[in-house]
């Protein structure tokens, strides 16, 4: 009779154990931290005012590191270019004409130099796409279309905050565990996506510069495939937040799935169009597959 108490409690003594290890887990992951979700994915021009950003590419004002760096290039290319006519009259060389290249020369220096400000555009016109569908979802289900407002939303219903009844084993704990493994990853990827915008950014001079010559333009095209396509996931995202909000909140395992949908609208984004992949679980995968 002895032993089995003592089973009985071992047993109790692991569930209660696993339960307060998960909690402390939920703990340190709450709702502040997941209320990033919004900066990270609805990405607008103020991922322009950061320093690095200003240091490498400039602003309105002036260019930075990286534009100089392409200005020399621009200058020893045409360099090259004049010794190359100047040695294409002896030997017979044909080149292209010296007012066609200065021309081509001209536009994309300007084009370099004002990288910041087509960068600027480009995120200013996608912000303004993703910011009029979530003002129309808003009329449509009554609700703010963003992150925070589906945090509350969940909380409402599951609870993803720690609390002391929180039970792993139960049908509850195991949605609640789900919603906050999905949120944690949607998290993981769309700070993935906004480092790699902003690399994008930082190196918009050079994928420019790479339009000059034939030979270097895929250069361009794989930039800004792979820049397109983590800028349009920012277009689904209020499309798919709006059908979430559409539908029954009492489902709570509908709920959830719909979260573990967008995790996995980079792969959607990425098969219909191209580009690079900033699903962080998918990356990881890929790299355990190879070895």
């Amino acid at each position: 009779m002895n032993q089995t108490l003592n089973q009985s409690q071992i047993v109790e003594i692991i569930i209660t154990t696993i339960n307060k290890i998960f909690n402390n887990i939920f703990s340190s992951i709450n709702n502040s931290m997941f209320s990033k979700l919004d900066d990270f994915a609805f990405i607008d021009i103020k991922i322009l005012d950061n320093k690095y950003i200003k240091s490498f590419i400039g602003d309105f004002s002036g260019g930075g590191k990286i534009i100089y760096l392409t200005d020399a290039l621009l200058i020893a290319i045409a360099l090259y270019f004049i010794i190359k006519y100047f040695f294409s009259a002896f030997s017979g060389v044909q080149t292209e004409r010296p007012f066609q290249f200065i021309f081509k020369l001209f536009v994309f220096a300007l084009i370099i130099n004002f990288s910041y400000t087509i960068c600027f555009c480009i995120i200013n016109f996608n912000n303004l796409i993703s910011s009029s569908l979530q003002e129309l979802g808003k009329d449509v289900v009554h609700s703010n279309i963003s992150f925070a407002e589906l945090i509350n939303k969940l909380n409402n219903k599951i609870s993803i905050s720690a609390s002391e009844n929180f039970d792993l084993f139960s049908f509850d704990g195991m949605i609640k565990t789900l919603a906050s493994i999905g949120l944690l990853s949607l998290l993981l990827n769309y700070s993935v996506r906004y480092v790699l915008i902003m690399f994008f950014i930082i190196s918009s001079p050079l994928a420019f510069l790479s339009l000059i010559n034939y030979s270097t333009n895929w250069i361009f095209k794989a930039w800004f495939k792979s820049l397109f396509s983590l800028l349009v996931i920012q277009i689904f995202l209020p499309l798919i937040l709006i059908v979430i909000f559409s539908i029954d909140m009492n489902n709570k395992i509908l709920f959830v799935g719909s979260i573990y949908t967008m995790t996995k609208i980079n792969d959607y984004v990425r098969e219909l169009f191209g580009g690079i992949s900033s699903d962080f679980s998918h990356n990881l995968q890929s790299q355990f597959l190879r070895r």
